[in-house]
């Protein structure tokens, strides 16, 4: 009894491997629209923007509602 399927299933699978490497290396380098510089300062300008308004916001409401919290605790036991 001979088996030979075996190493046929690895060529087909490192066949498959490499076809997956070359289309997306042809995919990245072909395909992809890449942002201009201006875009891309611009973008992070707006992210940079966009994660302080949002910390503040999000310690505003902490500082808020933990201030709010502790002065009912406060209210309650006294």
């Amino acid at each position: 009894m001979v088996r030979v399927q075996a190493p046929v299933r690895k060529l087909k699978v490192m066949a498959a491997i490499i076809t997956y490497l070359k289309d997306s290396y042809d995919e990245l380098m072909n395909k992809v629209t890449w942002p201009t510089w201006k875009e891309l300062q611009e973008s992070t300008v707006l992210t940079f923007i966009s994660i302080l308004v949002l910390g503040a916001l999000i310690f505003l409401m902490d500082f808020a509602f933990g201030k709010g919290i502790i002065k009912m605790i406060y209210d309650f036991i006294a």
